[in-house]
């Protein structure tokens, strides 16, 4: 019986090693880059990284190990991302050198970092908090923090800004399975340009 338990915990430690040393050779991509006139701030690892556009070494920037989407305000001083902390997906915003990022939304719903207004001064995020059935809206929260506000289209899901703030180019629905190849069935969404004055 003891010959058995240590064939058997021999086994074990053999596959327990072959695990890890796996584990270690699991390369991580660089993902979600977003540029500035001087900076490239990208997500690796569950962390943001920062590196100058002519290339050098890339900095750690932030250290929770939860930050993705990274998006850099009009001006390049400031970041706002999506942070999962304390259980909850949020939206921070931090320096674009670094330092402690600063919470803007509180609700227990998942928000989404995506953009800013084009005058820097409130943050764009999708989130499902108001949502009765498999939808998202565009909401905005001032950089400096405060109350979040939903944007008029009743359905959103990706978006941008035009350069005046007038129009935004956006995708009305979430698509559950991005990763199909070439796929050209009723999930391929439209993009709509909308003019927020009157929802044309």
């Amino acid at each position: 019986m003891r010959t058995y338990m240590r064939l058997w915990l021999g086994l074990m430690l053999v596959v327990l090693a072959g695990f890890a040393r796996g584990a270690e050779q699991k390369a991580l991509l660089a993902q979600q880059p977003t540029l500035s006139k001087t900076t490239i701030v990208f997500s690796y690892g569950g962390y943001l990284w920062s590196v100058p556009r002519e290339g050098g070494q890339a900095r750690q920037l932030t250290t929770g190990g939860h930050e993705q989407y990274p998006v850099f305000s009009p001006d390049g001083t400031q970041i706002a991302f999506t942070g999962m902390y304390d259980g909850n997906t949020d939206v921070y915003v931090m320096a674009a050198t670094g330092g402690a990022p600063k919470r803007l939304t509180w609700h227990p719903g998942r928000d989404g970092a995506l953009g800013w207004t084009p005058d820097g001064k409130r943050v764009l995020f999708v989130s499902d908090r108001e949502a009765y059935a498999d939808f998202t809206r565009f909401y905005t929260v001032p950089a400096e923090g405060g109350v979040a506000e939903a944007l008029p289209m009743w359905r959103a899901f990706d978006g941008s800004y035009s350069a005046d703030g007038a129009r935004m180019a956006y995708v009305p629905n979430l698509k559950w399975q991005a990763a199909w190849k070439r796929y050209r069935g009723g999930q391929t969404t439209p993009i709509y340009i909308v003019k927020l004055s009157d929802l044309s």
